[in-house]
């Protein structure tokens, strides 16, 4: 064994041995061969990875904490210490092909960060992301800078601590926008305020620290050859590296895009193709003195990110190199850190640099955040996100300690501050922010029952996928779109994001073509505009486009709702029908339509379409569409009045709604006046009509709704009802869509044969839901139909019948 002082490195010779072995039966022990080592290898680190995340994801700490924690796990500080178990499971012969894949996985993973990555959203971030982004990279580097200065002059330290205090300092500053990607995408931030302004900060901050440090590493360099005045050449490389990429590979990629037509997917031998670029272009990295993972992470940043080439690739590569591959590289990362055996001052002093840098990040994010108005806690949380640290910091660090920037002792010490500050950083940033909170409503409804008579009507529909858009047409064309009270529909297609790291959000102009996954929208919004075009006055449309992790792409929806103040947002339910039959959806789209509910700043609407209205023509003769509205009571039911009284104003729907009264049992006030509201306003109207059931169970109940089966193309019901009512309190235990209320989950369930389409609709609940009757009662007659009927005028009596 020989210790290559220029290589920072050990040379061992191993005699040569077969790789596989012949088998148990054979005599032969796998552990003694270099693949079924290998094979355990990645396996253990995967599992524990695995099960590390599982136990810790709950407790808000990001995949990057459980990865450390596999290697420290494998490494020297706990199984390390077994010999045996080293021996057997991490010979001495079987690092180099252990660090080869891991460094390999390495290379892949940050090819995958420039894939992800969106360089335009540098140019499109604006002065308030510029500036804290210049400030979080800026205001650490010259605080940590200066303390480790101080120190190397105060205070007496070790030789090698010595020369790498300033180095230690300066890794400690740098940052990423990658690991602050990972860290928003674990806590399902992405989407938020916040997480646009983070992601937006760290590409700016996060491209500073890339070229300080690329720099740095080549001036290293320069230094460390025996040849001096390298320096331009190796520039010079760099510049033939970057040439090579833009003006060569970059074209074959977009070739690759423009033969990838909409219907086909990436041929293997364009994967295969990329593999090669990737392989070439490190090699070339490397001999021009860069990481080896620098390379193909700038080649990754000229593929154009999402469909067809960015999310293909994403697809193909990132799970395998994220959960099988990379955490071999933690564990070789690790496999000489003991925490047991740590110098104490050396930690003790990175530590101490490691504060005054997350200082220095939190202050530097704070002071712009603040001066632009942003609340102190959101600058807070901004703060400490900016300073997160992940792999990309490792493998600078590792960069540096092969070019003896800094030493073992200063690596070892340097990765445990950066283990300790990001497990205390996720949590905090989980507990401190809520993102739910802006969507709270407490000074207006924004309801359809509460929008003035002669007043623009605004409603949002998310669609997932165009097969929804005929049925969306025709609810929107019995919405009653008039001249005197308008519709503006926002239309938003949701799209699950792949191949990108930011999500984005893109609103659609008419005669103007989005680059952006355009033709993923292009028919759904040209049959909007189609409908506006016939409507002209009645309706606008607003398309927009969002591309966002299913976890929190609720986000992009309670945003859009609050900014344009729509009254209610329509989503689909998680099946839909066809001709043959229930279809469930491939996407979960169940857990979204539970956060929508559970979050968004108005009224919901969730829409199950069995063919009744999507099979409808709007056009030609326009038949009488035959509505049905159950009402029993509640702000839900209130709010399904109040659209179904605005769909009974069209003069080609026909409208039946169904009182369920218990006996013994007085209405509310609410509940009084808005039926009377509808009895007013439809007084000699003679497709418009009103019965009452009385009922006293929910046999009953189930009885009189099952009269109604197949008599109408909608009904509308209120999602929402007393679970200890007597009408309910046998439905509890037999609710399969919960999310559809009593009412809704009875039409819908697999037992009901019903061929018609279901809305179910909940009012926006805000807190002063436990206000006296009588004060809600005056906000009602705020918004009432004033004298829209003269007072001479008499109602004709109801007939209260019971089916």
């Amino acid at each position: 064994m020989v210790q290559d002082t220029s290589r920072n490195a050990t040379w061992a010779c191993l005699p040569y041995e077969h790789v596989t072995s012949r088998g148990v039966f054979f005599g032969d022990n796998p552990f003694d061969y270099a693949v079924p080592v290998l094979y355990t290898q990645l396996s253990m680190a995967a599992l524990v990875s695995a099960s590390l995340q599982f136990i810790l994801t709950p407790l808000g700490e990001s995949a990057f904490i459980s990865q450390m924690l596999t290697g420290i796990v494998l490494g020297p500080s706990i199984l390390g210490k077994d010999e045996v178990l080293v021996d057997t499971l991490y010979p001495g012969r079987s690092m180099y092909t252990h660090r080869t894949i891991g460094v390999f996985a390495s290379m892949l993973f940050m090819f995958i960060v420039g894939v992800k990555m969106d360089l335009s959203m540098v140019t499109k971030s604006g002065k308030k992301a510029l500036i804290i982004g210049l400030c979080a990279f800026f205001l650490p580097l010259m605080l940590s800078t200066t303390l480790a200065y101080t120190l190397k002059r105060k205070v007496t330290l070790e030789p090698n601590l010595y020369e790498s205090l300033i180095e230690i300092a300066v890794f400690q500053s740098t940052s990423s926008f990658h690991v602050i990607a990972c860290l928003l995408n674990d806590l399902n931030l992405l989407n938020s305020e916040l997480g646009r302004l983070a992601i937006s900060s760290s590409m700016v901050s996060g491209l500073c620290s890339w070229i300080w440090l690329t720099v740095s590493f080549m001036v290293r360099q320069n230094i460390l050859m025996t040849k001096k005045n390298t320096f331009p050449l190796a520039a010079l490389s760099v510049a033939g590296m970057l040439l090579i990429i833009i003006c060569i590979m970059r074209p074959i990629l977009l070739w690759m895009i423009r033969q990838t037509t909409k219907r086909k997917q990436l041929k293997e031998s364009y994967m295969i193709s990329i593999f090669l670029m990737i392989l070439t272009i490190s090699l070339l990295g490397d001999i021009a003195g860069l990481h080896f993972v620098l390379g193909p992470m700038i080649l990754g940043l000229t593929v154009p990110d999402g469909w067809p080439l960015g999310s293909a690739i994403v697809d193909k590569l990132e799970s395998y190199v994220s959960l099988i591959l990379l955490p071999t590289y933690y564990v070789f990362s690790c496999s000489s850190l003991d925490i047991f055996s740590l110098n104490l001052k050396s930690t003790g002093i990175a530590e101490l640099l490691a504060l005054s840098s997350f200082l220095g990040k939190v202050i530097g994010t704070m002071l712009p955040s603040l001066y632009c108005k942003m609340p102190i806690m959101d600058s807070l949380c901004l703060g400490l996100i900016m300073s997160t640290q992940g792999i990309t910091d490792i493998i600078n660090l590792q960069m540096g300690f092969l070019l003896f920037v800094i030493d073992i002792e200063s690596y070892n010490a340097t990765i445990v501050t950066f283990i300790l500050m990001t497990a205390i950083i996720a949590p905090t940033v989980k507990i401190l922010y809520n993102p739910s909170m802006r969507y709270m409503s407490y000074r207006r409804r924004r309801t359809i029952q509460h929008t003035m008579p002669n007043e623009e009507l605004r409603l949002l529909a998310c669609i997932f996928h165009q097969n929804s858009t005929p049925s969306l047409i025709n609810l929107l064309e019995v919405s009653n779109p008039m001249t005197k009270s308008p519709i503006g529909f926002y239309a938003i297609h949701l799209m699950e994001l792949q191949g990108r790291s930011a999500p984005i959000l893109v609103a659609h102009q008419q005669g103007k073509r989005s680059s952006i996954h355009s033709n993923h929208s292009e028919h759904i919004i040209n049959a909007f505009w189609r409908y506006e075009q016939h409507n002209l006055g009645k309706v606008t449309v607003h398309p927009f486009t969002a591309i966002a992790p299913y976890a929190t792409i609720h986000d992009e929806i309670c945003n859009l709702a609050l900014e344009k103040r729509v009254s209610m947002v329509i989503i689909p339910f998680h099946k839909h029908w066809t001709l043959h039959g229930s279809e469930e959806c491939d996407n979960p789209l169940k857990a979204v339509n539970f956060k929508i509910l559970k979050n968004v700043p108005c009224s919901v609407g969730i829409l199950v379409d069995k063919e009744t209205l999507s099979g409808r023509n709007s056009g030609g003769s326009k038949p009488l569409y035959s509505i049905g509205m159950i009402f029993v009571e509640g702000p839900d039911d209130r709010e399904a009045l109040a659209y179904a009284m605005r769909m009974a104003e069209h003069p080609n729907v026909s409208l039946t709604v169904i009182r369920l009264v218990q006996p013994n049992k007085k209405s509310t006030e609410l509940d009084c006046h808005m039926i009377k509201r509808f009895k007013m306003s439809n007084i000699q109207q003679k497709h418009h009509i009103y019965k009452e059931a009385v009922v006293e169970d929910c046999v009953e109940m189930i009885n009189v709704i099952k009269l109604l089966e197949n008599h109408y193309e909608l009904i509308l019901v209120g999602r929402q009802h007393e679970s200890n009512s007597p009408l309910f309190m046998g439905l509890t235990l037999w609710n399969e869509y919960p999310e559809l209320g009593y009412l809704g989950d009875m039409l819908v369930s697999s037992e009901s044969n019903w061929e018609v389409s279901v809305l179910v609709v909940q009012q926006q609940t805000f807190e002063g839901e436990d206000m006296p009757e009588g004060f809600k009662l005056l906000m009602e007659d705020a918004f009432s139909v004033n004298g829209s009927i003269s007072s001479d005028t008499k109602l004709r009596p109801s007939s209260h019948k019971t089916f």
